[in-house]
């Protein structure tokens, strides 16, 4: 086998794909875990106590509403991450993929070749 520029090319590129290919396939399944499996890993609620005060004209049943206000947008900000997670993990596994494939069989093409 004789080592070239071409062929350190086509071996890099081919492992840069994969590498992208595995992290991608990672964060997928981590996700799927997450919200199949582990349903309470990623959430972080915590909602800050708001105690009615006559000082600060707030009454009870506001400050129950604004504490139910503010876990909900928690429960939206979870959702809106684990989007923005799958969407990076898909991108990564839709360029890294046929990054590896094509480099891959050009590999193989010029192994075939010389054979």
């Amino acid at each position: 086998m004789k080592f070239n520029i071409r062929l350190l090319y086509l071996y890099l590129f081919s492992l840069v794909g994969l590498v992208v290919t595995v992290i991608g396939s990672v964060r997928i399944i981590e996700l799927g875990l997450k919200v199949f499996v582990f349903k309470e890993a990623d959430t972080y609620y915590y909602v800050r106590p708001i105690t009615p005060s006559e000082e600060m004209g707030i009454s009870t049943k506001e400050a129950e509403l604004r504490q139910k206000e503010e876990a909900d947008n928690q429960k939206e900000q979870t959702k809106r991450d684990r989007q923005r997670e799958a969407a990076g993990a898909i991108a990564m596994l839709v360029v890294g993929f046929p990054l590896y494939k094509y480099h891959w069989g050009l590999i193989h093409k010029e192994n075939k070749k010389k054979d």
